[in-house]
């Protein structure tokens, strides 16, 4: 049975993954920052860890600028935890550029943390189907 702090969670989560991509489409970073716990941080591949806000502010204009992303979509395919301070989300991600093209798509765990302003990304970790291109 799942309980209501979990439907809670899934929902919040289904919330901030509608409107994620909004920051790439608005090249507004404050959304992409916003949907972060303050002390989280991101988990890209072959690079470290980017902790804090203005590391987010970073990896938002490196996506923007340096690889064209300007909306993308998560599939979440479940949602691990029992609702009360953390829960996990497992899916799929999808990246398009300023075409509307597919350019990369892959994998993702990201560590939910209940905040005092709702539930926010805690640990955000993911990887592409694909290579690795180099530039």
């Amino acid at each position: 049975m799942v309980s209501a702090q979990v439907d809670e969670a899934k929902k919040s989560i289904a919330e901030s993954n509608a409107i994620y991509f909004e920051s790439f489409v608005k090249n507004d970073s404050s959304i992409f920052i916003n949907s972060y716990a303050e002390n989280a941080c991101i988990l890209a591949p072959n690079a470290p860890a980017a902790c804090g806000r203005e590391a987010f502010a970073k990896f938002f204009r490196s996506a923007y600028q340096d690889y064209g992303l300007r909306n993308g979509k998560f599939i979440t395919t479940n949602v691990y935890g029992d609702g009360k301070e953390y829960v996990t989300e497992e899916g799929f991600w999808q990246s398009f550029n300023a075409k509307g093209e597919l350019f990369d798509d892959g994998k993702f765990l990201v560590l939910w943390k209940k905040t005092k302003s709702g539930w926010k990304m805690f640990r955000d970790s993911f990887s592409s189907n694909h290579g690795f291109a180099t530039k």
